[in-house]
């Protein structure tokens, strides 16, 4: 198989418009937040925080139904399976933990049960506070590659609110064999963490 080399084969790359729609509410908070409903789409989602004059990108997500996912993506966190911050402090760029998800909820379930009420509201007002933006990806593995190099667009970032997002995520970026693609990026809102123009 060929070997498309990022620098060598810039041009090469197949561009492609991909329109975001946002801001939306975390299902099942638009009564508390007043905004829409998150559509139910196939594509990629972004969870973002305001943040000055837009939006703060804090993870991307890749699914065939946002509706599910979602519902999914609720339980984990009521769970305690979730990282939680501190909103007000990621509202400003900056990771402060109310709880730590992942191993760390796992190996400290009694500690979690202990703090249950406290880390639950917590877990309320971080849904509550969440933007949701959607686009449409119908083909499976760019929606992969796209998520991939969102999130490493965030973590090589020199910005202080690049510590914001979790590292760990299970992300696959674009093989050697694999044609580049150039998105470029629509959207009516200022999100910081997403580039105008990006490769997958």
């Amino acid at each position: 198989m060929k070997d498309f080399n990022e620098h060598q084969n810039t041009s090469e790359a197949e561009i492609k418009k991909v329109v975001w729609e946002g801001p939306f509410s975390w299902t099942g908070y638009e009564n508390q937040n007043n905004l829409a409903k998150t559509p139910d789409i196939q594509g990629i989602y972004l969870w973002t925080f305001q943040y000055k004059d837009g939006y703060l990108v804090y993870c991307a997500g890749v699914t065939k139904s946002t509706q599910i996912r979602f519902r999914q993506h609720t339980l984990k966190y009521k769970s305690g399976n979730y990282t939680v911050f501190n909103v007000n402090e990621a509202e400003q760029g900056r990771r402060v933990e109310i709880w730590h998800g992942w191993s760390y909820a796992k190996a400290h379930r009694e500690e979690f049960n202990e703090r249950k009420e406290e880390i639950l509201n917590a877990v309320e007002k971080q849904l509550k506070s969440f933007r949701v933006f959607i686009a449409q990806v119908p083909e499976k593995r760019e929606r992969t590659r796209f998520e991939a190099a969102i999130m490493h667009n965030i973590y090589d970032s020199k910005e202080h609110w690049a510590k914001l997002a979790d590292r760990g995520m299970a992300l696959s970026r674009r093989r050697k064999d694999e044609m580049p693609i150039v998105i470029k990026n629509r959207r009516n809102a200022k999100l910081y963490g997403l580039p105008e123009t990006l490769e997958i």
